[in-house]
C-alpha cells in the first residue's frame, strides 16, 4: 500500500470501529476531582469555569459505591429544558417542587441534569449509576467534596452549562488540577477514544449514586 494512502485507510476504519459519539472536535468539558472545579473549553482556551461538587466517598466506578467515576465520559441524555431554577427533578422527571438555595434538610437534583455515559473500563458503569452534572440547592457545599457520585452544580451555573452542552460531548473528569488537565487536551485529543466500547440501549432505573 502507498504511504500516501495509508493515513485515509487508517481513518476509513477508526470511522467504522469508533461510534459516532466518540469524535467531539468542539467545545468539551473538564472536571477537575482536587480543585473542585468544572470548566468549559474550546480550542484550548477555558471559556468558562464553575465551583463544583463530587463525591465525598472519593473516586471510582463500582456500582453501589457513591463515588465519582474518572475518564471520559459523553452527554447521553439532557432533561430539564426551560424549568425555573430550583424544581426539583426526581426519577428524572420535573415535579412541581421549588427548593431554594441552601434550604435546610433538603438535598434533591434540581433545575437541569445532564447525563453522562462511560467511554472507558474505568467508567464503564457510569450510566447505569446514572451519574449527572446537575443542580443543587447545597450550594453552601460547592467547591468541597459533597455528592454521593454526580457532579453538583448551583443552579444558575448548570442552566448556563446545559445550554452550552449538547448531546455526545466530551466530559473529562480527573483528579489532576485543571491547570494539568489542560496541556492534555490540546493537540490530540480525539485520539483517547479512538478503541471506545460501542453504547449500549436503554435507560436504567435511577439509583442512589446522585
Amino acid at each position: 500500500m502507498s504511504k500516501k494512502f495509508f493515513p485515509l485507510v487508517l481513518l476509513a476504519l477508526i470511522c467504522l470501529l469508533v461510534p459516532a459519539h466518540a469524535f467531539d472536535f468542539g467545545p468539551h468539558v473538564l472536571i477537575s476531582v482536587h480543585d473542585q472545579e468544572l470548566a468549559v473549553v474550546n480550542n484550548g482556551e477555558v471559556v468558562a469555569k464553575y465551583p463544583i461538587s463530587t463525591s465525598k466517598y472519593g473516586v471510582g466506578d463500582q456500582c453501589g459505591s457513591y463515588k465519582t467515576p474518572l475518564g471520559t465520559l459523553w452527554v447521553c441524555n439532557k432533561i430539564g429544558d426551560h424549568l425555573p431554577p430550583g424544581t426539583v427533578i426526581k426519577n428524572r422527571n420535573a415535579t412541581r417542587e421549588i427548593v431554594a438555595a441552601n434550604a435546610p434538610g433538603r438535598d434533591p437534583i434540581v433545575t437541569r441534569v445532564i447525563w453522562l455515559r462511560g467511554m472507558e473500563d474505568q467508567n464503564k458503569n457510569a450510566y447505569e449509576r446514572c451519574i449527572y452534572i446537575h443542580g443543587t440547592p447545597e450550594e453552601g457545599l460547592l467547591g468541597k467534596r459533597a455528592s454521593y457520585g454526580c457532579i453538583r452544580m448551583r443552579s444558575k451555573d448548570v442552566i448556563a452549562l446545559y445550554d452550552i452542552m449538547h448531546i455526545g460531548m466530551h466530559v473529562t473528569i480527573s483528579d489532576k488540577t485543571l491547570s494539568k488537565m489542560l496541556p492534555e487536551q490540546a493537540g490530540s485529543h480525539w485520539f483517547a477514544w479512538m478503541t471506545a466500547n460501542r453504547a449500549k440501549t436503554g435507560a436504567p432505573s435511577e439509583s442512589a449514586d446522585f
